[in-house]
């Protein structure tokens, strides 16, 4: 049992209830005694309806809903959602082909789910309750017995392991093997019991494991994994596919016997019958699709476009709202990522005369309508951004690394350039010819030349044409220095497969974390995945400090350790200039038509779609 529900039972009990002879408030000290003792020895020996990572959680064992739904908003109607690109395959777990968007989400039901106004708690979902053994070397779930998948088969204990089988095997996609490394085992206890099992203490882990998403054996009928890519899925959650047609549009309709719907953590969610998602070949022709009414919703991300197109006869009559949403979303770091497997990018003074060449205060004014904020950090918007110099607590990491670190790291943190006067791009430019110099590029015979007579030429593949409008600008100063950079937005499966495999010079990347990182830094910086196909090492960063630092992250045993460990990295990767760092916004820019409610209170942290696929309903 969790102490809260202990200490909430016991508050309950009459003042005569226990003992007429013994004095209560002398048992309730007694008591009080008994659960400091309980906490010193670990409150992870206890089975929980929840588990945080520090601290406690939110809200009780006995919770009726979160704070952030409507607990009784109506059931019905359709939501009509759009994406770019195309699909091709069902099963979003391999590493080839393009899923459809909200699959996922939507079909594969897991053993807890994340509170949205909390920084790193989750609770049951297809798990009763979570028992983390005392050690922290394993973590026992009990299964809800009313959990059924879409075909009305109960998940069992074998399900969860088979489907932990089948994602770290190498039929399913790496990232899967990367992140659960520090899982030894998982064993079946009983039908309705699994325990994970773990190689070493991580105190993330519990959270990790409660969130791999669980499907049934019956998937695919018997074929190898990597074979099923189109067969329908057989999963937990609370959606199933009615229909599509690959490349143009899938319609997903709710499970009228979801077992999911009245759980506390689900109450209020999924409230629409239908969701369609359509497919467009890209933004011009999806806008003119949202005003013609093919769909009802569009997050937008381009500023130039909110305030360009999102407007008309529509909107003043009422038909479409457009509104800002604001989050507390740490907003970590959108920028231009430079593969460092390639020769021409593996000085660190190279990087830095890139980022040297980017005129943000110029591209916000005459492209952005001044709407976006510089990114800073790589956990911009949060308190684990690093500033000024390393303090006491970040130096007892960093000292023990120092032969390892370049000694910029232990300076001012590096902050992005800027053209604000008396700054200016010209003043930025000459300081990236001398870094460019140093590193051996010197400007000869009409091009930026190393000491082989090379020219310094890179290609930078988009996702979205939107991008061109960020990258022509920057292309126009690298020129000044001698510097080509060709850039062309490619197809998004295309774009997928040469990401993957680390087929690029540069991209546009976005690393994006939670509240509290933790193992996905993993798959962002960490050397062992720097040759790992489908890991999200695009830098290509291979570091021991960083190594060092993702150690620290990951094994904090209180926030305050966490916060620490985190600027320390951050110190580290932007002394490493791998990303020229971009800008954020810290609302959600949203047009939607005026057939939805949407609930009173906002999540601190959360994402504008998917927070309208689960928690918004049709007034109609």
């Amino acid at each position: 049992m969790h102490l809260g529900k202990i200490r909430q039972t016991f508050d309950n009990c009459p003042d005569q209830g226990i003992n007429q002879s013994v004095n209560r408030r002398m048992i309730k000290f007694l008591f009080s005694i008994f659960l400091i003792c309980l906490t010193a020895a670990g409150n992870s020996a206890f089975a929980a309806h929840a588990f945080t990572l520090h601290g406690e959680p939110k809200y009780p064992a006995n919770f009726a809903h979160f704070d952030y739904v409507k607990p009784d908003a109506p059931k019905g109607g359709q939501l009509n959602l759009s994406n770019l690109g195309n699909f091709d395959k069902l099963n979003p777990f391999t590493l080839k082909g393009v899923t459809p968007a909200l699959l996922s989400a939507l079909l594969f039901e897991t053993l807890t789910v994340s509170s949205e106004d909390e920084a790193a708690s989750v609770y049951g979902s297809l798990a009763n309750d979570i028992d983390v053994a005392k050690d922290r070397l394993s973590v026992t779930f009990r299964l809800n017995p009313a959990a059924r998948f879409s075909n009305g088969d109960p998940v069992t204990a074998n399900d969860v392991k088979y489907s932990y089988d089948t994602l770290t095997s190498k039929r399913a996609h790496p990232v899967y093997r990367q992140y659960y490394a520090d899982v030894s085992r998982v064993v079946v206890v009983n039908a309705g019991t699994v325990r994970f099992e773990f190689k070493r203490v991580n105190r993330e882990l519990p959270l990790i494991v409660g969130q791999i998403p669980i499907f049934s054996p019956k998937w695919g009928a018997g074929k190898a994994f990597d074979q099923i890519v189109t067969d329908t899925p057989v999963g937990s959650g609370p959606y199933i596919v009615e229909r599509y047609d690959v490349g143009r549009y899938l319609v997903y309709k709710r499970n009228p016997n979801w077992w999911g719907q009245n759980l506390p953590t689900r109450r209020g969610m999924f409230n629409f019958d239908r969701i369609t998602v359509r497919y467009y070949k890209d933004e011009l022709a999806r806008m003119e699709a949202f005003k013609a009414g093919e769909f009802d919703f569009l997050y937008e991300n381009s500023a130039k476009n909110w305030v360009r197109s999102h407007k008309g006869s529509q909107w003043d009559r009422g038909e479409i709202i457009k509104k800002l949403f604001e989050h507390q979303n740490n907003s970590g770091m959108q920028g231009f990522v430079y593969n460092t497997r390639r020769p021409q990018f593996q000085d660190v003074r190279v990087r830095k005369a890139l980022a040297l060449a980017m005129d943000f205060e110029w591209m916000n004014k005459q492209i952005f309508q001044n709407s976006y904020i510089r990114s800073y950090s790589f956990f911009t918007n949060s308190e684990l951004a690093a500033t000024g110099k390393p303090d006491t607590a970040e130096l007892k990491l960093l000292n023990p690394l120092r032969s390892k670190l370049d000694p910029a790291v232990f300076e001012e943190v590096p902050q992005p350039p800027v053209t604000t006067p008396p700054h200016s791009l010209r003043d930025n430019l000459r300081q990236a010819r001398e870094l460019l110099a140093a590193a051996g590029w010197t400007y000869r015979d009409g091009a930026l030349r190393n000491a082989k007579g090379e020219p310094f030429v890179f290609d930078m593949i988009l996702q979205t044409k939107t991008f061109e409008r960020v990258a022509a600008p920057f292309a126009r100063n690298l020129e000044k220095l001698g510097i080509t950079m060709r850039y062309r937005a490619v197809d998004n499966a295309l774009y997928i497969k040469r990401v993957d495999s680390f087929d690029f010079d540069s991209v546009i990347d976005w690393f994006l974390t939670g509240q509290s990182p933790g193992n996905e830094l993993y798959s962002w910086f960490h050397s062992r995945s720097r040759n790992e196909e489908g890991s999200d090492n695009r830098a290509g960063v291979r570091d021991p400090a960083v190594d060092a630092l993702i150690e620290h992250i990951v094994q904090a045993e209180t926030r305050e350790d966490l916060v620490t460990a985190c600027r320390a990295l951050d110190r580290i990767l932007r002394a490493g200039w791998y990303f020229t760092p971009h800008f954020h916004s810290r609302t959600h820019r949203v047009s939607y038509r005026n057939k939805f409610g949407i609930p009173a209170a906002l999540p601190k942290y959360y994402t504008a779609e998917p927070w309208a696929v689960r928690m918004w309903w049709s007034k109609q």
